[in-house]
């Protein structure tokens, strides 16, 4: 898999949708999670995008300090389904703190962590602060490295 952050303004149409529609099958259907993915959030992101044989298929959004939380962040992550078996996660989680350092100069990461993915996190060096909490209906946690 090969990996690219671009600015939100670097996105060709094509890749806008591609990362929208994978984003929707993973949040909205896959999930059964009705949200408002479109948050004029997009716009201040970096867009980091893993793809295979011309597919996207892995992608995280980044922020720095200040546009989402008070430290670096990362959100809406995610692998294809039929991409997960391959931990492909691992390498999108790596690559983002890689970005998130490389453009933000910064190694303190916020996250907001589906609860059930706190192992997967904790691999990575994520501690959990605070309590569980429901976002969107899903039980969430805040991490940071």
């Amino acid at each position: 898999m090969k990996f690219r952050v671009k600015r939100f303004q670097e996105l060709t149409t094509e890749e806008l949708y591609k990362i929208l529609r994978l984003r929707a099958e993973v949040f909205v259907v896959e999930q059964d999670c009705v949200y408002q993915d479109i948050d004029n959030k997009d716009q201040k992101a970096l867009h980091v995008i893993g793809e295979k044989n011309g597919d996207i298929i892995a992608y995280t959004r980044i922020f720095d300090k200040g546009h989402y939380f008070d430290v670096p962040s990362i959100g809406r992550v995610l692998v294809s389904e039929k991409e997960r078996k391959y931990g492909y996660g691992h390498d999108l989680i790596k690559e983002s703190i890689l970005a998130i350092e490389a453009h933000f100069g910064n190694k303190k990461v916020k996250i907001s962590a589906q609860t059930y993915l706190e192992k997967f996190y904790k691999s990575h060096g994520f501690k959990k602060i605070g309590k569980e909490y429901l976002e969107d209906g899903i039980p969430h946690i805040t991490m940071i490295i």
